[in-house]
């Protein structure tokens, strides 16, 4: 009876431990396209392997409403959720609420894109790790270009024509609903990354720059904005202007547009299945300002970083070093086509079969532009949210583009009166 006694407790107490050693970890994941369902196969593999269980908080697809709400949870110290899916920009403007992961990721962290890498780090400390790269590509339609017998645009110029001449050969046939060029344009930061890409093609820098030095207010700025102005209602949809990423998606992939400016996740469900332009989609460099112009895609991507406030810091750093493994990042790619930040990647046989056009994106990348996050520090999300305000004033035609960028400049530059910091 004793030995029945001690079996029973030692088996209590076994459950206990495990009980006790098995948590559950709290992490915000996007569901902009497959984000969602790609990032539960993950934490889901994860947790089989721990013995741990994941909870996945669903969050706005909108950046700047999903940086509020991280903003308001980590402002009242809350634990609601351990890891934060946060984008390359917010690494100073949530840094101080985030845990520091040098030691953890040490070993790791020089295989992934250097670039990456400087978005991931406050003052030399590694405050998040790389998951995934973006930059703005074109996406356009091979088989229309064929028919309208026209090249993929290298310019600005060259595009306009093009979707015109697309747009109305296509509405002559019937299509009344069909329109050139489709992007984001709704004021929020998606409209700061495809603003940035116009100026910075017109060599027109990047609103701030690596000095700290307010440069928006100067002819080519105003001229990359006025030609933006100008697809508004006539080869872009009035509606753009409230268009995010899956707006100006859906336009597309319903085969209603020539062109669009968009993130490599829509790659993969532009191929998928049920896309009604399945195979007949190409992607390129989001064309020059003009013959000395350059090609120029913002930099964006998605970073994994732990809360400070996290009751499962050491499961939730786990966590962020699973799903961010090139065994991860590998599936990834090849099943929702997320760009790797591990470096290697970029040249493995799966992925390229998978993705032929992700082995051409390490130069798109090296090269991207980089919004003023580091330079402005906590700051960026003011300096952002000016920034896209008076774009929209313009690209709405409440604003002139010299009169808007003197009104922003002199806007930053007050943000910037005691400093970005």
């Amino acid at each position: 009876m004793s030995r029945l006694i001690a079996s029973f407790a030692a088996a209590a107490g076994l459950l206990a431990s495990t009980s006790a050693w098995a948590v559950e970890i709290s992490i915000s994941c996007s569901a902009l396209g497959k984000e969602y369902e790609i990032c539960k196969q993950g934490t889901d593999a994860w947790a089989q392997k721990t013995g741990h269980t994941v909870k996945i908080v669903s969050t706005p697809n909108s950046a700047t409403e999903r940086l509020a709400l991280y903003q308001q949870l980590l402002a009242a110290g809350a634990g609601d959720i351990d890891v934060f899916q946060i984008d390359v920009v917010w690494t100073g403007t949530l840094g101080n609420h985030l845990l520091d992961l040098t030691s953890k990721a040490q070993g790791a962290i020089g295989d992934h894109l250097p670039a990456m890498v400087e978005t991931s780090r406050i003052e030399g400390k590694l405050m998040a790790v790389p998951w995934f790269a973006d930059a703005g590509l074109l996406y356009y339609r091979k088989d229309l270009l064929d028919k309208y017998k026209r090249p993929v645009p290298q310019t600005w110029a060259d595009l306009t024509e093009t979707a015109r001449l697309i747009q109305e050969g296509e509405r002559k046939e019937g299509r009344n609903d069909f329109w050139g060029y489709t992007w984001q344009g709704r004021a929020y930061e998606g409209l700061t990354t495809n603003a940035l890409e116009w100026i910075a093609s017109y060599n027109g820098g990047t609103i701030v720059d690596e000095k700290g030095d307010v440069t928006i207010e100067n002819p080519k700025a105003a001229e990359a904005l006025k030609t933006a102005a100008g697809w508004v209602g006539t080869v872009t949809p009035e509606g753009v202007l409230n268009y995010t990423e899956e707006e100006a998606r859906g336009v597309f992939q319903a085969g209603n547009a020539a062109f669009m400016r968009n993130w490599p996740y829509a790659w993969a469900l532009a191929q998928g299945a049920d896309s009604t332009i399945k195979d007949k989609v190409g992607i390129a460099p989001l064309p020059k300002g003009g013959a000395d112009g350059r090609h120029a895609g913002t930099l964006g991507g998605q970073l994994l970083a732990v809360s400070k406030y996290s009751k499962n810091a050491e499961a939730a750093t786990d966590l962020v070093l699973y799903l961010t493994g090139e065994a991860e990042q590998k599936r990834r790619a090849v099943e929702g086509a997320f760009n790797p930040t591990i470096v290697s990647l970029y040249s493995d046989a799966d992925i390229a079969k998978a993705n032929p056009f992700i082995g051409d994106l390490v130069d798109v990348f090296s090269n991207a532009v980089a919004r003023p996050a580091t330079v402005t520090g906590q700051n960026y999300n003011k300096v952002s949210t000016e920034f896209f305000n008076a774009v929209h004033q313009v690209l709405s035609k409440r604003s002139e583009p010299a009169q808007a960028l003197n009104r922003l400049d002199r806007d930053l530059k007050r943000i910037k009166r005691n400093g970005w910091q």
